[in-house]
């Protein structure tokens, strides 16, 4: 188990800071670059471009084995990575042609992905109460240096934001798979997860899936070709920063990590995408200091931080690598991005003449609503918050139990396949020991917490999670 301190690390906010600027960078301030094809118009072609070969690098670090992760994720990578990415960053046209497509994909799209994936194992060797609020602190960050290089009238100062990911690879520090722990207890990273708590992680994937086709189709109608894909992102970026800042005061109060607080935050995020939405058609208010797509860019911007937030407490109350959830999770966002991004291509060439807004803005906000209300709902995230405390104060019991009694690391190991019911012979399948060696440690630890039998072993914990 790593060594965790009580507050944030300047390092990984930094770092982080610059990993989430660049793609702020890449996706919000630059050109709607168009690719022709025949008669059809492919519009923000550079952005599917890069949603589709970062699901290709996520997709890839999934199906490689441990070892090759470990190497594609390993330091010397991660710095050619991050010079691959500045020079495609410097090499930025306001033109592509397909030819280009698949060059712009690799240099940006897919070493994002493995630079990503880094920063899910570099979060995941900490605990959540201190990786959260650097999620949190690290995107307000972004936040502010993207609005300072677009805001302030500098030559060259555009630049910077296009060398961000040689920093993030300096500061992000990759654990290997094998020594990165996924859960507050080790030992308990192999402990099957429940059904519900299955079925809830599969909402919030299908959930996230369609939140990122919304985003998509969204990121695509509101730009003509050639001109800048979002003009008042500055508006967007400060909403985004207030509601960061409004984030992480809720989530002090309330406890980080908690279903509670993170309930309170995915309502507003909702709630300002609604009102975008709503505000978007409305030409006279356009023109006015809160652009309806500057309030639903926002939005999007705020939920993807929820969104992180969730990914890391699902790999908690799953027992799995946070890496794991990293990339299961943005391969849904992204994927779903890439499928928005083909539909309102698709309704735009249908269409006859000028598109109309409410076509789009119509189908995007059926998809966010249709998520929650009925998909991932706020009960969904009261069982969340359930399975959070249930976990911190079974994870609580373990290491008190363990810290008590004196165990050793592999009877730490053993420890919460026992409270959890497992038999002897499970608990050697999982653990790769024979049985008799289970038995051993087994009669090792009734004696170190002065215990007779499994029940009392048990009975002992639950005492322990009532305290």
């Amino acid at each position: 188990m790593l060594h965790v301190s009580n507050d944030l690390s300047t390092r990984r906010v930094i770092g982080f800071a610059c990993n989430q600027g660049f793609v702020l960078f890449l996706f919000y301030m630059g050109f709607n670059r168009s690719l022709s094809l025949g008669s059809m118009t492919f519009e923000r072609a550079e952005l599917f471009s890069l949603l589709v070969f970062m699901v290709i690098g996520f997709a890839l670090l999934k199906i490689v084995s441990r070892k090759v992760c470990d190497l594609l994720l390993s330091r010397p990578f991660l710095y050619i990575y991050a010079v691959v990415m500045v020079v495609g960053a410097l090499g930025w046209t306001d033109s592509i042609t397909v030819f280009e497509l698949p060059v712009l994909g690799i240099f940006l799209g897919l070493t994002e992905s493995f630079l990503l994936m880094a920063w899910g194992r570099a979060f995941g060797a900490i605990e959540k109460d201190q990786s959260i609020p650097e999620v949190f602190v690290g995107s307000l960050v972004a936040a502010l240096i993207c609005l300072i290089c677009g805001c302030v009238a500098i030559p060259g100062i555009m630049y910077v934001l296009r060398v961000l990911p040689l920093i993030s690879a300096i500061l992000v520090t990759v654990p290997s798979s094998s020594d990165a722990p996924t859960a507050p207890s080790a030992s308990l990273s192999s402990l099957q997860p429940g059904s519900d708590t299955i079925l809830l992680s599969l909402k919030i994937l299908v959930g996230t899936f369609l939140f990122g086709i919304s985003a998509g189709i969204m990121q695509t109608f509101d730009t003509d070709p050639g001109t800048a894909t979002m003009p008042s992102y500055p508006v967007a970026l400060l909403l985004f920063g207030a509601f960061l800042a409004g984030g992480l005061s809720l989530l002090l109060s309330d406890g980080f990590g908690r279903g509670a607080a993170l309930n309170k935050l995915y309502r507003v995020t909702i709630f300002m995408i609604t009102i975008g939405f709503l505000l978007v058609p409305l030409p006279e208010f356009a023109l006015s200091v809160l652009p309806g797509d500057s309030i639903v860019l926002a939005g999007y911007l705020s939920l993807t931080v929820v969104l992180i937030a969730l990914f890391l407490i699902i790999a908690l109350i799953t027992s799995s690598d946070v890496a794991a959830s990293f990339s299961r999770g943005f391969m849904a966002l992204y994927g779903g991005e890439a499928v928005g991004v083909l539909i309102a291509n698709g309704i735009d060439c249908a269409q006859t003449g000028d598109s109309s807004p409410y076509t789009f803005v119509a189908i995007a906000g059926v998809l966010v609503l249709f998520s929650y209300v009925f998909l991932f709902t706020e009960r969904d995230f009261d069982d969340l918050s359930r399975m959070v405390t249930d976990t911190n104060s079974f994870d609580a019991a373990c290491e008190k139990i363990a810290r008590e009694g004196g165990l050793s690391r592999r009877e730490t190991e053993i420890l919460p396949y026992v409270l959890k019911g497992r038999t002897s012979e499970c608990i050697a399948g999982e653990l790769c020991i024979s049985k008799s060696t289970v038995d051993t440690h087994l009669r090792r630890i009734y004696a170190k917490v002065d215990v007779h039998s499994r029940q009392e072993l048990i009975d002992l914990s639950e005492r322990e999670q009532l305290r």
